[in-house]
């Protein structure tokens, strides 16, 4: 197996390839995406309680995980987050490494009430217009493999289309880079993309540089009502959960076992790195 970099690296090969076909059709894509119906409110959902609320994730397999649920039908997965509490859904849409698709997500967007989340590598506008046309409500922006200048494009972007964007970072100078592209929902992803170890210390230790003003987001590494309560006490607004959840026997159960956890106000610390 190769080293853990080297798998992040060649999703974002794949992704470039991606990239290269898709543009091939970039003016239709763009006119058809301007024209779909709008988006729902992402960052409102995430607003909508006293509580720290969940995104549940629906994805087959990971580069770091294999084989998660070779079961899953997301046509009753979807709705079963919702009717167990889910604020929004991340629908993981790359193919090659998740198992994903766009199809994926234009389905369960079809059966639920609540946002839903285009969850992959996103690193061209095309991939945004694409996102939109399929009926996402918000992506994913990953601070790792992006410019900052191609953070700020893509997150424009992505905004003017009426999609919320989830910037994604895993250390200081990541959370500065995301803020600095303007971004009003920021995820502090607790797994090493290095080593696929995931700890919620990485939140705890970050959180308190995000602005109160900016949604606030934990993901990867939260498994019981404990973890969603250490890091709502540290200002979480909300958990992006996926592995703990799929490998319950009834996701949705797993969801309610989660929401209803209080958060605590965030106190910004400048200083905090």
């Amino acid at each position: 197996m190769r080293p853990p970099e080297d798998i992040l690296q060649r999703i974002v090969e794949t992704k470039r390839a991606e990239v290269e076909e898709l543009r091939r059709g970039f003016a239709g894509l763009r006119d058809r995406a301007e024209d779909a119906p709008p988006a729902r409110d992402f960052i409102g959902s995430l607003r909508g309680g006293d509580g720290v609320a969940v995104i549940a994730e629906i994805k087959r397999r990971s580069p770091g995980a294999g084989e998660i649920r070779t079961d899953l039908d997301p046509l009753r997965l979807g709705p079963r987050y919702e009717t167990g509490g889910a604020a929004a859904l991340s629908v993981l849409t790359d193919v090659e490494y998740f198992g994903g698709s766009l199809e994926d997500l234009a389905v369960v967007r079809g059966l639920v009430k609540i946002p839903v989340l285009r969850k992959d590598f996103v690193i061209d506008e095309s991939q945004v217009y694409e996102a939109r046309l399929a009926g996402a409500d918000a992506i994913l922006l990953i601070v790792r493999i992006l410019e900052d200048s191609r953070l700020l494009s893509l997150r424009a972007l992505a905004e003017e289309l009426g999609m919320s964007v989830l910037v994604e970072a895993h250390d200081g100078a990541e959370v500065d880079r995301g803020l600095a592209a303007g971004a009003q929902l920021l995820g502090i992803n607790n797994r090493n993309l290095r080593t696929f170890e995931a700890r919620i210390d990485v939140t705890l230790s970050l959180a308190a540089q995000v602005p109160p003003g900016v949604v606030l987001v934990s993901e990867s590494g939260i498994h019981t009502r404990a973890d969603v309560r250490s890091v709502g006490e540290s200002g979480v607004d909300a958990v992006l959960v996926g592995e703990s959840l799929l490998r319950q026997e009834d996701p949705g159960a797993g969801v309610t076992a989660l929401v209803g956890q209080r958060m605590a106000r965030r106190e910004t610390s400048l200083g905090s790195k």
